[in-house]
């Protein structure tokens, strides 16, 4: 089945809704004119009945002349001015005089309907849309009066009646009118449906047209935010905010593959050449052994990076494990800084540590251990020369918090928010940042929120901390914080 536009299904919707609204509109107009029209006319022609009645009656009780033919000049102008017809009747209903509004007034006999006689004289009042028993070709509109004496007896008996075709000619004109104007009205409103339907859906395609450029590779479309409608304006904000956070993780991603394939490339050029060196001879045998370190250490870089790159994978895709036991924090992180002890020295760098004694904390001893070397290894990066590093570690309520804190350049302020996001790098905050992918800190990051820690950074004043929390184990007990131990 062919698929509709959102326009088309827009504008569509709105033409339904117009068409019913008109709809109903005309309905209730039509049937109120109708009714208006019937009533007025009803009133018209009992004033007038009542009117001649009441000349009749004084006609008949006067018995004069003059009285018979100022009635009968006063029946004429009437059914000619409001083009009606008079009929004149007695008490039993025998028709005496009929006068039409065109016709000059003339006697017929005949006799009009019992039950209308009947009706009149009980009630004092008679009215019908129809042919009165056949006295008329056609429907009209009829009301009848009684002619009283002055003791209240009937004398004489007044209808009058307006043809139907008459009353529907004004209806019919009304109604001209009345459907021009719809019309008209239809017409401005199905125009206004469209240019809103149109001004609905322009931001819509707009961001189909974006999505199109995103799909191949163009993340720096904008889509307008100013759509005079709110909520238009809300999903353009985020689709924008979308597209910016897109075009920032295309700008990592290149970044981390260009990254990556310069840290893959170093290490393997450096043991492919050692390697061939020792099996062709150009490193004699005495040398090999010292050769075979640095190999040794740029496969352990390499193993470094393929354990770090898998570990963001599980990160992502949510499929790093934790498995929490208690263990002795401060004797991990000595433990790690004392594997740090050669660059320490090579660097002149004094150490301070402040960590609490056994301090058992809950987690996973081996993934809380890479997030404490990463930043080690982070701040001895980047420390200066002869610069100070400090590390503490003490129980604060229910909660370990670490920190480690550098001397050095420090980060840029517009570097901290993005610290800990994925891929991301700066060498202009840290001029020595010319290793790895990116991912450490995030990997850090990520591993202590899993333990239900948090991590944040300060850099200012030439000095640059990490600090974190983890949960104490339930059986750990707070210990005293000891003097400062200095390792140089």
């Amino acid at each position: 089945m062919a698929r509709k536009s959102f326009f088309r299904r827009t504008y569509l919707s709105s033409v339904m809704l117009v068409l019913f609204a008109f709809l109903m509109v005309g309905s209730s107009f039509f049937y109120q004119l109708d009714r208006y029209a019937l009533s007025e006319k009803e009133r018209q022609l009992r004033a007038t009945a009542d009117s001649i009645a009441e000349l009749t009656s004084c006609a008949v009780l006067d018995e004069s002349d003059l009285s018979i033919v100022l009635l009968d000049v006063s029946l004429r102008n009437t059914a000619s001015e409001d083009q009606m017809t008079i009929l004149l009747a007695n008490a039993t209903g025998d028709l005496l005089l009929r006068i039409e509004p065109d016709e000059q007034v003339y006697k017929k006999s005949g006799h009009l309907p019992e039950n209308a006689v009947r009706a009149l004289k009980r009630e004092g009042a008679y009215s019908e849309i129809g042919m009165l028993g056949g006295v008329f070709d056609s429907a009209h509109y009829i009301v009848g009066a009684p002619c009283r004496s002055s003791d209240g007896e009937t004398v004489a008996l007044v209808f009058v009646a307006s043809s139907n075709e008459k009353v529907v000619g004004v209806l019919q004109k009304v109604s001209q009118t009345f459907l021009v104007i719809l019309a008209l009205s239809l017409i401005g409103a199905l125009m206004v449906s469209y240019v809103m339907a149109s001004r609905v859906t322009r931001p819509l395609k707009t961001m189909a047209n974006a999505t199109r450029e995103y799909a191949a590779g163009n993340f720096s479309v904008r889509v307008p935010e100013d759509n005079q409608c709110e909520e238009l304006d809300e999903l353009a904000t985020s689709f924008n905010n979308m597209a910016r956070d897109l075009e920032q993780l295309e700008e990592l991603t290149q970044g981390f593959i260009g990254n990556v394939s310069h840290e893959f490339k170093t290490p393997m050029t450096t043991i492919s050449g050692f390697v061939d060196g020792m099996l062709d001879g150009t490193i004699p045998p005495d040398q090999q052994e010292k050769y075979l370190r640095v190999i040794s250490e740029e496969v352990q870089r390499l193993s470094r990076m393929t354990m770090s790159m898998l570990s963001a994978a599980k990160i992502q895709s949510g499929e790093l494990i934790i498995n929490p036991a208690p263990f002795d924090f401060s004797e991990m992180a000595s433990q790690i800084i004392l594997s740090f002890e050669q660059k320490i020295n090579a660097r002149r760098i004094d150490v301070n540590v402040d960590f609490a004694d056994r301090l058992m904390v809950m987690g996973d001893r081996d993934h809380i251990y890479r997030a404490v070397y990463n930043l080690v290894d982070n701040a001895v990066k980047f420390i200066d020369d002869g610069g100070t590093l400090r590390l503490t570690a003490y129980p604060a309520g229910e909660s370990c918090e670490f920190s480690i804190c550098n001397t050095g350049g420090g980060i840029a302020p517009e570097d901290i928010p993005h610290i800990f996001d994925r891929f991301y790098k700066t060498d202009r905050s840290r001029s020595r940042d010319r290793s790895g992918a990116g991912l450490g800190l995030y990997i850090v990051k990520n591993i202590i929120n899993l333990h239900g820690g948090d991590i944040s950074v300060r850099s200012d004043g030439g000095e640059t901390e990490f600090s974190f929390t983890l949960p104490l184990a339930p059986a750990g007990k707070a210990a005293k914080r000891p003097e400062f131990t200095e390792y140089s």
